[in-house]
């Protein structure tokens, strides 16, 4: 688990660390409940490399001011329809590669981009809410993924 923001990044070295271990916390709980969790390379064992490629955090007090005042609210909805973003939001950025931990051969490679949205209930969070919510999701989608996939569940795509 790693964290590359790059030179321009404003994320503070304590917020990469908070964020990159609330990641691995989240992979380690989601697969543990499917997974048995290993720290060597093994027959039957998978790596899994992942890094979170940059954030944005929320602007809390304006991203709630923007969801409850009509006023604000009608121009994020304006901001929304020209630019397919909410305003004051945060977002984040990950990647993931998956091999066999014996042959290096890749088995999955995934990449994905979450932005906070404009719901009532996530104009109330910190400012790490929106990329919490999408290490939550990509933590849960992970999991039942590959359990759906090497239980035969579902085919590889």
């Amino acid at each position: 688990m790693t964290f590359w923001g790059g030179d321009a990044t404003k994320i503070s070295a304590a917020d990469q660390q908070m964020l990159v271990n609330y990641f691995s916390q989240q992979l380690k709980e989601q697969l543990g409940q499917k997974f048995k969790i290993v720290n060597q390379p093994g027959p039957g064992v998978m790596k899994l490399n992942v890094a979170l490629i940059d954030a944005e955090g929320a602007t809390p007090v304006l991203h709630s001011i923007s969801m409850i005042v009509p006023q604000a609210h009608m121009l994020a909805n304006l901001k929304y329809l020209a630019t397919g973003t909410m305003p004051f939001v945060g977002a984040a950025q990950a990647e993931a590669k998956i091999t066999d931990s014996v042959s290096g051969k890749v088995l999955v490679l995934a990449v994905d981009k979450r932005i906070g949205g404009g719901s009532f209930t996530t104009g109330f969070q910190w400012q790490w809410g929106d990329a919490e919510n999408a290490i939550n999701h990509w933590a849960e989608l992970m999991a039942n993924k590959l359990s759906d996939w090497t239980s035969g569940k579902a085919a590889a795509q």
